[in-house]
C-alpha cells in the first residue's frame, strides 16, 4: 500500500473514531448547558478544568507525542522489537514518576494556580473557592491522560489508530452520567462533573493497556532511566512544549483575559471552542496524527522525497477538509447553539454570544489545522528550534491582538485574536519549512486551496439562504430547527463535493475512493 493510501486510511480510521467521540462531547456539553447554563458555576468548572487540560494539551498530546513518536519510530525501524519494547517500558515508568509528582504539586498549589491564571475571579470569593475545589478534584486527570498519550504514541507507530481515538468517548460518557446522576448529591452540584472527569481518565487508560498487551507491548516497570532514547525524548520535549502547544496557550490566555470580562465570558469561549474543535478533532488532528508516523519513518531512513510527498498530501488533504468546514461554521454558528444548547438555563442571548465567539474562531480553522500538520514535519526532522521561534511570535501576536480587541469586541475579540495569531504562525512555518527542505509542491498546494475556496462559494450561498428560512430565537421547535440545520449542512456538503468534482480536485477523488472501498468491503 502506498504511503498516501496509508495516510488516507489512517486519517479515515481516526476521523471515524474521533467523530463518535466529538458527538459524545457535544452531547456532554448540551447536558452541561441545560443543567448549569453559562454563569458563575460553569465559569468556575471550565476555568478549573482548563488547568489540567492545558497541561494535557501542552505535555501529553503536544510535546510528549511530538517528541516521542519520531524517536520511537526510529527505534522501531532500526533497533528491532525487543529494544523498542524496552524503550516503551522505560518511557512509561519515567512518565509515571514525573506525572505523579506533578499531580501532587498541582493539588497542593491549586489556590496559587487559580489566582495566577484567573485573576478576575478574585473579586468573587464564591467563584474563587469553587474553582479551587474543582481544580483539586480534577488535577489527577493529568496523570492518567499523560499515560494515555504515551500509549497512543506507541499504538499509532504500530499503525493502530482506533483505540486511542475512541478512548475519549469514555471520558464524555463518564461526565454525562455523573452530571445526570450525581448533580443533586453534592452541595455544589457541578462537583459531579469533576468526579466524571476523574473517572473518565481512569477508564481511558484502562482501555489502552489490554490493546498494547495484545500487540506485543505489555507494560512493565523498567527503571533504566539512563536510556539514551529517553534522554533524547526529554531534550526534544522542552522546545516541543511551546512549539506544539502555542495554540492551546493562546486559548488559555483568552480564558485568563475573559475572567476580566462580564460574567459568562469564560463559558461563551469554552462552548464555542468545543464546537470549533469538532471539525478539528475529526479531520485535522486525524490527518496530523496519521502523517506524523509516516514522516518520522521517512526521515529515519533519509528519504526526503517521500517525506515531502507525505507532507504535501497532508497539507492538501487538510485544505480540502477545513476550507468548507470553516465556511460552514461561520454561517451556522448561532443556529447550532440555538438547536443544541437553548433551553433550561441557556437562553437565546447566550446562544448569540457563543455564536459570536464561534464565528471568530472559525476564521482561523484552516490556519490552526495547517499548523498542526506543519509542526510535526519539523520534529520528524529533529528540528525543535524553528517551531519554538514561530510559536513565540504567534504568542506575542495573540497577546497583542487580545489586548487591542477585548475592549471593543469583548469575548469575540479574544476569539478573533486567536485566529489572527494562528495565521501568523502558519505563514512563518511555511516560510521556514520551504527554506529547510526546499520545494515541497507549493504550486499544487496553492491550486488545491484555490479550488477549495471556489467550491465553497456556491456552498456558502446555499447555506446562508437556508439558515435564513426560520427564526432561530424561537424556543423549542427542535424538529424544525434540526431539519433546517441538517438540511443546510447536507446541501452544503453535496454542493461542495459536486463543485469539487467539476473542478477536478484530487483530494475529493481520494476521499470518495476510500469511502467506496470501505462500503464495498463491508
Amino acid at each position: 500500500m502506498s504511503e498516501k493510501k496509508n495516510i488516507a486510511r489512517a486519517a479515515g480510521v481516526l476521523g471515524a473514531a474521533t467523530m463518535l467521540s466529538r458527538i459524545m462531547g457535544m452531547i456532554r456539553d448540551m447536558v452541561v448547558s441545560r443543567l448549569f447554563g453559562a454563569g458563575l458555576y460553569t465559569d468556575a468548572f471550565f476555568a478549573a478544568f482548563q488547568i489540567p487540560n492545558m497541561l494535557r494539551r501542552f505535555f501529553a498530546e503536544g510535546a510528549l507525542t511530538s517528541a516521542f513518536v519520531p524517536t520511537f519510530s526510529e527505534w522501531h525501524t532500526t533497533k528491532g522489537e525487543e529494544e523498542t519494547r524496552a524503550l516503551a517500558n522505560v518511557c512509561f515508568t519515567a512518565l509515571t514518576i514525573v506525572m505523579a509528582a506533578v499531580t501532587v504539586l498541582g493539588i497542593i498549589f491549586s489556590p496559587q494556580l487559580v489566582h495566577l491564571m484567573f485573576p478576575g475571579f478574585s473579586g468573587n470569593p464564591e467563584k474563587l473557592s469553587v474553582t479551587i475545589l474543582l481544580n483539586r478534584l480534577m488535577f489527577p486527570y493529568i496523570f492518567f491522560v499523560s499515560l494515555v498519550a504515551l500509549c497512543m504514541g506507541i499504538l499509532n507507530t504500530l499503525r493502530h489508530f482506533f483505540t486511542p481515538a475512541i478512548s475519549t468517548v469514555f471520558l464524555n460518557i463518564s461526565m454525562i452520567l455523573s452530571a445526570l446522576l450525581l448533580h443533586d448529591r453534592f452541595q455544589v452540584p457541578i462537583v459531579a462533573l469533576a468526579v466524571g472527569v476523574l473517572i473518565g481518565g481512569v477508564l481511558q487508560l484502562a482501555l489502552q493497556l489490554p490493546v498494547l498487551y495484545r500487540m506485543g507491548f505489555p507494560i512493565r516497570p523498567n527503571f533504566n532511566l539512563n536510556h539514551p532514547a529517553l534522554k533524547r525524548i526529554t531534550l526534544l520535549m522542552g522546545p516541543s512544549v511551546f512549539g506544539v502547544g502555542v495554540y492551546y496557550l493562546n486559548i488559555t490566555v483568552g480564558s485568563i483575559l475573559a475572567s476580566l470580562l462580564p460574567e459568562g465570558s469564560v463559558s461563551y469561549l469554552y462552548y464555542a471552542q468545543r464546537l470549533f474543535e469538532f471539525p478539528q478533532g475529526i479531520f485535522t488532528v486525524s490527518v496530523a496524527q496519521a502523517v506524523l508516523p509516516s514522516m518520522s519513518r521517512q526521515a529515519a531512513v533519509g528519504d526526503m522525497d517521500a517525506l515531502k510527498e507525505s507532507l504535501n498530501y497532508g497539507v492538501r488533504l487538510t485544505l480540502f477538509i477545513t476550507i468548507p468546514a470553516m465556511v460552514g461554521l461561520m454561517f451556522c454558528a448561532t443556529p447550532i447553539f440555538s438547536l443544541l444548547f437553548m433551553g433550561g438555563a441557556f437562553d437565546y442571548a447566550k446562544a448569540q454570544k457563543c455564536g459570536v465567539a464561534l464565528l471568530y474562531y472559525s476564521i482561523g480553522l484552516t490556519f490552526v489545522a495547517l499548523v498542526r500538520v506543519l509542526v510535526p514535519a519539523f520534529y520528524a526532522l529533529k528540528d525543535t528550534k524553528t517551531p519554538v521561534t514561530t510559536a513565540f511570535i504567534a504568542f506575542l501576536l495573540n497577546l497583542l491582538f487580545s489586548l487591542l480587541l477585548m475592549g471593543p469586541m469583548l469575548h469575540g475579540g479574544l476569539a478573533l485574536a486567536s485566529s489572527l495569531s494562528a495565521l501568523g504562525n502558519m505563514l512563518l512555518l511555511l516560510w521556514f519549512l520551504r527554506k529547510k527542505i526546499g520545494r515541497f509542491g507549493g504550486g499544487a498546494i496553492t491550486v488545491s486551496a484555490l479550488k477549495g475556496i471556489a467550491a465553497s462559494v456556491p456552498m456558502a450561498v446555499a447555506v446562508y439562504w437556508i439558515m435564513g428560512l426560520i427564526d432561530w430565537s424561537m424556543a423549542g421547535r427542535r424538529l424544525l430547527k434540526g431539519g433546517v440545520l441538517g438540511g443546510g449542512v447536507l446541501a452544503g456538503i453535496m454542493i461542495f463535493l459536486a463543485a469539487s468534482h467539476l473542478l477536478r480536485c484530487d483530494e475529493a477523488r481520494d476521499v470518495v475512493a476510500l469511502v467506496r472501498k470501505k462500503l464495498l468491503r463491508r
